[in-house]
């Protein structure tokens, strides 16, 4: 009796890792043919592919094309012409600014272009003296020399004048011993573009070289600097297309990675990469949060399914299913690679030849749950 009370509870022990597995493993679902009919299926073959790398990015304007217009002179503002958002030529007045400089500068040019008239007149004179012994050899060539000296310094003062951002019309009004207008300098855009920061007030004391006046960026181009995970890193080189999505609207702008860091943040571990993006309508604006997908251009090959085959389980794990000889699918989990567009790369879990639910998943895993 004893020995068959044994024999009993050893039979009714802990079944076996094959029965569990079985009780685990979901079951193969058949479908009806209608059911069939919203099925669609895909055949897994080795294919070429470019990987995509995806990451979050922040718009910044284009340096290359944008720059902050410093006061070119001392003085108060008097007048401010232009308003941010307004676009600009370059070498337009941007403000006005009742100047001490600018007023000595013109004085300056007054006085040098006189010296140098008078200078010419005398150099002129002597030539001609020269010839008909008035003047020596000698007095002749310091009057040239005096001449070009002063026509020297006339030229220096008109390119003073210029840096100040006084036109060459305005410089060839200038007349000795004319009485000067009043003394206003004008701060031009040294750019065509738009003017994106106004950083002065009316009356304000401006300080030459020192003070920032206004920002001007041409906007029709722009930069992304998106974080490059350093795992990325291999997939990417400069020259790669890439796209960017605003998340604002359905439109997809697209660029090219123009630089890549040397530098790793040390705060994020990610990479700076800079990506040069066209901006028609200047939709793109500093400071904005964008989703970059960067393609490699070197090209790879593996098994590839559209991402619309993977389904996750409870344990959040990866999965397909797969049509077996008999009609039926089976779930089969599944390693996903890199990403290409609408595809994963799968390195473990499919083999070439077998085909894979890309339409209908859903219904299948529902159908397979009951």
């Amino acid at each position: 009796m004893v020995a068959a009370l044994a024999l009993l509870a050893s039979c009714g022990g802990k079944p076996d890792s094959a029965s569990q597995a079985a009780a685990t493993t979901p079951r193969n679902v058949t479908l009806t043919q209608a059911q069939l009919q919203h099925i669609r299926l895909y055949t897994v073959a080795a294919s070429s592919y470019r990987k995509t790398v995806e990451a979050s990015g922040v718009v910044d304007f284009d340096n290359d094309q944008a720059t902050s217009v410093l006061a070119p002179f001392s003085g108060p503002v008097s007048r401010l012409l232009v308003e941010p958002g307004q676009k600009v030529a370059r070498g337009q007045a941007l403000a006005l600014v009742d100047s001490p400089d600018f007023s000595t500068a013109v004085s300056t040019y007054g006085k040098a272009l006189a010296t140098a008239r008078t200078a010419r007149r005398v150099a002129d004179a002597d030539k001609d003296l020269v010839q008909h012994n008035g003047v020596s050899q000698r007095e002749e060539q310091q009057a040239q020399t005096d001449a070009a000296n002063a026509e020297a310094d006339r030229d220096a003062a008109a390119q003073a004048l210029a840096s100040l951002g006084l036109d060459p019309k305005a410089i060839g009004a200038i007349q000795p011993g004319r009485p000067a207008a009043r003394a206003q300098g004008a701060i031009r855009a040294p750019i065509a573009g738009t003017v994106v920061e106004k950083l002065i007030s009316p009356g304000q004391l401006l300080q030459a070289g020192t003070t920032p006046a206004f920002t001007v960026a041409n906007l029709s181009q722009v930069w992304v600097m998106a974080q490059v995970a350093t795992s990325d890193l291999p997939s990417i080189s400069v020259g790669d297309p890439a796209e960017v999505e605003t998340g604002v609207g359905p439109n997809t702008l697209t660029g090219v990675v123009t630089n890549v860091a040397g530098l790793v943040n040390p705060d994020t571990r990610a990479v700076l990469t800079r990506v040069s993006v066209a901006n028609p309508g200047e939709v793109l604006k500093k400071q904005m949060y964008v989703r970059v997908r960067i393609s490699a251009r070197q090209a790879s090959t593996g098994l590839l399914v559209p991402v619309s085959a993977i389904l996750r389980d409870d344990e959040n794990l990866a999965f397909v299913y797969v049509a077996q000889a008999d009609g039926s699918f089976a779930r089969r989990h599944v390693t996903l690679g890199d990403r290409s567009g609408d595809q994963y790369v799968i390195p473990a879990g499919l083999q070439a030849g077998d085909r894979v639910v890309v339409d209908g998943g859903l219904f299948v895993q529902f159908m397979q749950s009951q």
